[in-house]
Formats: C-alpha cells, structure tokens, sequence
C-alpha cells in the first residue's frame, strides 16, 4: 500500500533538512578518517608483534576477498531479479531504482564492515604495544579505533537513505525497501559466514589447545591461533558491522514507511484532516533527523572514554560512561527536535508523544543491557552456578548454562512485548500511529550505532591484542595484566552488543510485519490462525528459524573437526612444535575454515529467501503472515537463548581461569571448555545470524505482496512454487554435502557402521 502513496511535493523546508542530514552523514564519515590518522599515527617498533599483527592481517584480508568473491554472483542476480520484477509494475526509472538500491545497500553493508575490520587489524598490534608504556592509551587507543567501525556505519546508513530522497523526491518510498534489503541481505552472508569461521577455529584452537595438550590459549604452538585471531576480526567485527548496518538501515526504513502508511489511515486523516499530507511528510522525515542527532550523540559518547591518571583502573567504567553520555545526549536531541518540528498542525502544540516512543527506544536498550549483564557477566550468579557445576562434568555445565540461557530469553520477550504495548499506550487513537511508534522505538534504540559499534569492535581489538602479546613472546607482566583486563571486559561490551542487536531485530521485524500486513491488504481481516492454511503458515514459520540454526551449527561442527584433525597432525608429524623448535603452518588452518565458511554460505540465504516466496504463492497472504509471525516469536526466542547460552558458558570458563575451582588444567577446566566449545556456534554464529534472517523474511514478503495478493494463473503461480521449491531442496542437499567428509567402509559405501571409535576415526576420509 505504502508503495502506492506519492508524498506531496518537497518543500524548501523539506530540502534544507535532506541536505542537512547528508551533511550530518558526511561529519561521522569524516570522523572516522580522523580516526583513522590518529590510530595509525602510533608507531609499532616492536618487529615480533608486527610480524604476528600481518599474519592476522592478511588472513583477514584473504577470507573478506573470498566471500566478497563468492557472494558477488548470488547479489547481481538478485539485483537482475528485482529490476526484471519490477519493471512491469514501477516502469523503468524506479525498476532501475530498486535493483540499484539493493545492490548500493549490499555494497554500504560490506563497506562498513571491511572499514571497520581493516582499521581493527591495524589498531590491534597498536593496542598491544601502547599496553607496554601507558593502560590509559593502550584503552583509549583500542576504543578509538572501534569508533572507526561506529562512525562508518551511521555515515553509510544515513548518506544511502538520503541520497535516495534526494534522488526519488516523493517516490522514494518505493526504493527505500531495496536498500534495506541489501543491507539485510550482505548481512546474513557476512554475520553467518564470519560466524562459521572464527567459531570453527576457535573450537579447533581451544579442543587441540586447551583440553588436549594443556596449552594456553593464543600459544604460538598451536597452528589454529592465527585463524582464531583471524575469525574475532571476520566475526565478531566486520560481520557484527553489518548486523547493525543493516539494523541501523532497516529500522529507518520501516520508520520511514510506516509513517507513509499514515496517509491509508482514515483515522489519521480524518484527524488532520487537510493537514494530513503535510505532516506525514514530517513524520517520514523525523526518523532522518534522529539518525543525524546520533551522528553527534556517538561522537560526544567517543570522548567521554577518558582514563583518569595512569594508574590501572575497570576498563568498563569508561565505557559505561561514555554510553551514558551518548544516551542522555540522544534524549536530550530527541525532545529538542520534536519541539522545533512536530507540532501539532490542528491544535497548534508540540505533540511530545513522538520523543517519549524514542526515549523508551533508550530505555530498551538499558533494559536489554541488564538482562543481558546479569545472566551473561561472569561475576553474577548464574555464571557462577554455571562454573560450580563443572565440579561434576562437561554435563552439568551443559545442563545448567541450557537452563540459564532458557529463563533469560523469557525476560527479552517479555520486556520486548513491554516495549510494544507502550507504543499503543502512547497512539490509542490510531493502529497506523501505534506501529510508527514501535519504529521510533528502534530508532532510538539505535540512536547510538556509533557508540554501539564502538563498544563491540572494541571487544575483537582487545581480544587480538591480548593474542599479539602472547604469540610474540613479550615479557612484561604489566601489560599482560593490562591487556588481559581490557580482553575480559572486551567479551562483556560484545555480549551485550549481542543482545542490543537481537532488540533492535525484534522491533524492526514488527514495525516490518506492520507494513507487510498494508501491503498484502489484511489489515481488514487480519491473520486468522483458526483458518488451516494460515495455521500451517505459523507453523512453518516457527522452523525456519530451528533449520536455519541447524545449517549454522552444523557448519561449524564440520568446519571445526577439519581443524581439529589439522592441527592433531601438525602436533604428531612435528613433534619440534612443542619444543619451539620447529613452527606450526598457521596458513593452512587460515585456508580450511576460509574455504568452509564459503562453501556453507549459499543454503542459509537460499532458505532466507526461497521460504517466503513458497508460503506466499503456495498458501497465500494469511498463511505467509502466519510464517512472518512464527518467524518472528521463534527466532527471537533461539537468538536470545542461543546467545546468552553461549556466554554464560564463556563466562563461566574464564571465571575458573581466574582460579575459580582450582583454574587452568583442573577437571573442572577442561569440563567448562567443553561447555565453552559448545557455546561457541550458539552466540557468536547461529544465534546472532538469526536477526539478519527474519529481517530478510520480512522484507521478501513486503516485496512478493503485491504480486501474492493478484489474480495470477495457475500455471505462473505453480511454475513460481517449483522453481523455489527446487532450489531450496538443492540448497539443503549441498549443505548437507558440504561438509568436506564422508565416512564410507572398505567397499566406499556408506551404509555401514564402524565397530569401534578407532575403525570409526580411520574410515572418515576427506572428499
């Protein structure tokens, strides 16, 4: 519906705030270039930690090229796809508008993300050699150059949307949907690619590593550690850029969106009555300003990280500090804002309700915060619970971390519905008001991305840094301690960034399924789940998410026992290695999660985009709500789960690595590193890449609506059913023989069970 709205022509008004909030994107841009020259104005003379520092480096670089590689043919077709869809009904201009939008919103994604992670890998030796001289630059150097990732982000974002209005003036509602879905698109590829690999490392490192041979985690002797290293940068930083990204991207988007949807409602109109047009047109652009407004909120959040002294103090007092600052700062704007622009055209008063939808956005995020800090930090009760079960075993850690990750995704949802509710509360009066007000509400979450992504990035700089350190041999106990520090609390602003990032995917996935439901023309009979086929489309929409983890985690799985079976071999074919007397191939590690994580890549965004399409022409516009719907509760419930799981045994770990039970090389060690291991693919692949997907479900469905609600003939309509049935049953075949191994007997069928763990070990031979 929204798509068929054209917004009354801009006036100079209009104008002036476009070109304002482009400016606004070109001041974060220009920002991050500051921060750029600053970072790499620090010297590094220390050869050993460069030499490690151009090792991760370049394995980041190598894997970023290959799954750019990889993805670019998957991303033209798509963008030859939406403008051959699109051209019957838009005309060329916009068919050329959207495909181009999509393609501008994959390539910002990916953008952001690469800025973000090369600057990472530089800032990352520096971080390690500052620990060396002074705790206070060593810190602030670290979050400056995670500022860099931030500052990148909102400029893409903001200058992508604008450029759009500037270019489509009052059709720009009809593009902005492509562009999101790039960004939610590159974002699924880059979060569950990046995901695979440095999970899938990670696990191989710490199985060889930790549990069987007893050495310390980022030990040179183990040939995984330069993947690991590799994989904080590839996972927790470029593709936690482009979650946000497309977060960040998808929230105005919807924002925008719903307020356009203002115009189809009659309450709405008959309220403004005349003035509807007109102040519609503000409330498209009032998202604009509030994403300008968070441009200079991050940046103000940025220099409240200040060490006091030179003395060694909790690095997360900083950063608290700096996140509040940000948030009062955006509060603040948001009241500011709505005073000089959203007055009420009828009664003449400032119609504060708008800003009280993006302070509870704020509000949101400290809740999630909370939630999150408390069943995740390692000094809290379940994490201590967690760690005291590894008393008894792998199982009980096992058992009480599934336990904890379970109650707390009770509280997300519950706090989430809180958050939603209080949109009505604030719009009785009308459903198309209420659900722009759930987009404020991501819009503020969101308000600080800069400031987010700052605290995230931060965490893989630490973690790197603290590696660098170790590896290169550096004897200084007082930069160990530095660096150890700052990596501990670089896993909790990752953990909680984590669940931000599932908030924020919740609220858009809603404001989403708000304009799917206008578009697809329910909004009279709604979706009636007592009605078969839409039960069915509930029902189908609640397992994607269940087999879109299975694909993740499963990846990981096959992936890790590859490197695994690697670095065994190097440990018994040189036995130097243990000595320091020969030097383990670090690059083959690097080469088989690379090549893994690619090879896993395409089924999951098959699954994203071909499911959808099959519920919408197979059953129709209630049943492909039902699966919006069933999407939505169970993708949220397994990302929380999964993501706080994984943490809690994380945690747990590092809290008997601190000497909790006895520490490093106990039973009890060894039997939280199994937890740990487990948890890896849950928080940091599977759980985390879920937000991108039911984003991407959404934004397939707003654009298949329009053609799933026509009288089409059943001959189109089937051929459309069986070319995505195909292809999503091909995509499920391949992952399933993409796992780099089979295990077959002497005669090399496969339907025989080996005897005995040994015979097992030998029959399993790479393809």
């Amino acid at each position: 519906m929204e798509a068929k709205i054209v917004l009354p022509a801009f006036a100079d008004t209009e104008w002036k705030i476009l070109w304002g909030v482009l400016a606004m994107a070109g001041v974060g841009i220009a920002y991050g270039f500051y921060l750029i020259k600053r970072v790499l104005a620090v010297e590094v003379t220390n050869k050993k930690m460069v030499e490690v520092a151009l090792a991760i480096e370049e394995g980041a670089y190598a894997y970023l090229k290959r799954q750019i590689k990889t993805m670019s043919i998957f991303v033209f077709l798509v963008t030859a796809l939406l403008y051959g869809v699109y051209v019957p009904i838009f005309g060329q201009k916009l068919a050329i508008g959207v495909s181009a939008a999509f393609l501008m919103g994959v390539m910002a994604s990916y953008g952001a993300g690469a800025i973000g992670m090369w600057l990472a890998v530089k800032g990352n030796v520096r971080s390690a050699f500052s620990a060396l001289t002074s705790f206070k630059k060593a810190l602030e150097l670290s979050f400056e150059a995670g500022t860099v990732a931030g500052m990148f982000t909102v400029g893409f974002g903001l200058m992508g949307a604008t450029i759009i209005f500037l270019l489509f003036k009052e059709e720009a509602m009809k593009v902005l949907v492509g562009f999101g879905f790039g960004g939610a698109l590159a974002a699924l590829f880059m979060r569950m690619g990046g995901g695979i690999f440095t999970k899938a490392a990670d696990v191989g490192a710490d199985l060889v590593g930790k549990v069987e041979v007893g050495i310390p985690e980022d030990d040179p002797r183990n040939a995984a550690t330069i993947a690991d290293n590799v994989g904080d940068n590839v996972g927790d930083c470029a593709g936690m850029v482009a979650d946000v990204f497309e977060s960040y991207e998808v929230t105005l988007v919807a924002a925008i969106i719903l307020a356009a949807g203002c115009l189809a409602d009659p309450v709405f109109l008959s309220r403004y009555g005349d003035a509807a047009s007109g102040f519609a047109l503000k409330l498209i652009l009032f998202p604009l300003l509030i994403r300008a407004l968070g441009v200079v909120s991050s940046i103000l959040g940025t220099w409240a990280v200040r060490v006091k002294g030179e003395g060694m103090t909790d690095p997360m007092k900083p950063i608290e500090n700096g996140y509040l600052v940000s948030s009062l700062a955006s509060v603040v704007g948001f009241f500011v804002i709505n005073y000089f622009y959203l007055t009420d055209p009828v009664t003449g008063v400032v119609d504060w309700r708008y800003s009280y939808a993006a302070t509870i956005g704020i509000l949101l995020a400290v809740a999630t915060l909370f939630i999150t800090n408390y069943f995740t930090h390692p000094n809290k009760r379940p994490a201590t619970e967690t760690a005291f079960s590894a008393k008894t075993g792998a199982a009980t850690v096992i058992l009480t971390g599934t336990a904890t990750g379970l109650e707390s995704s009770v509280w997300a949802i519950v706090t989430i519905s809180i958050t939603i509710l209080s949109s009505l509360w604030i719009f009785p009066e009308s459903l198309a008001l209420s659900a722009y007000g759930i987009s404020l509400v991501g819009l503020g979450l969101l308000t600080t991305t800069g400031y987010i992504l700052a605290m995230d990035t931060y965490g893989p700089i630490t973690d790197n840094a603290h590696g660098i350190f170790e590896m290169s041999g550096t004897k200084d106990e007082r930069a160990n301690k530095t660096l150890a520090w700052m990596d501990a609390i670089g896993n909790t602003t990752k953990a909680l960034t984590k669940g931000l990032a599932i908030a924020t995917a919740v609220i858009a996935a809603v404001s989403l399924f708000r304009s799917f439901i206008e578009e697809a023309r329910l909004l009279e009979t709604g979706i009636q789940i007592n009605l078969p086929d839409v039960f069915v489309g509930l029902l189908l929409g609640g397992c994607v998410p269940f087999l879109f983890s299975s694909f993740a985690i499963k990846a990981v799985g096959r992936a890790a026992h590859l490197v695994v079976e690697e670095v065994r071999r190097q440990f018994r074919e040189k036995p130097g290695i243990m000595q320091f007397k020969e030097k383990p191939d670090y690059g083959r590690c690097v080469a088989i999660v690379t090549k893994a994580a690619q090879k896993e890549l395409i089924a999951p965004a098959i699954l994203a985009v071909t499911t959808p399409i099959l519920v919408g022409f197979g059953l129709g516009a209630g049943a492909l709500g039902g699966f919006l719907g069933g999407a939505i509760l169970t993708g949220q419930l397994l990302a929380v789960y999964m993501s706080n799981t994984g943490a809690v045994w994380d945690n747990a770990k590092k809290k008997i690595e601190d000497g909790f039970l006895g520490g490093k090389g106990t039973d009890a060690h060894k039997a939280a590193v199994i937890g740990d291991t487990v948890g890896d693919p849950y928080k940091d692949t599977a759980g985390p890449a879920l937000n991108p997907l039911i984003k991407v479900m959404n934004l397939v469905s707003i654009m298949i609506a329009p053609f799933v609600i026509r009288d089409l003939s059943t001959g189109l309509r089937v051929s459309v059913i069986l070319t995505a049935l195909i292809t999503l049953a091909t995509a499920i075949i391949l992952s399933k023989e993409s796992s780099g191994f089979t295990v077959s007997d002497e005669t090399g069928t496969n339907n025989h069970r080996a005897t005995n763990p040994a015979q097992e070990t030998k029959k399993l031979s790479l393809t």
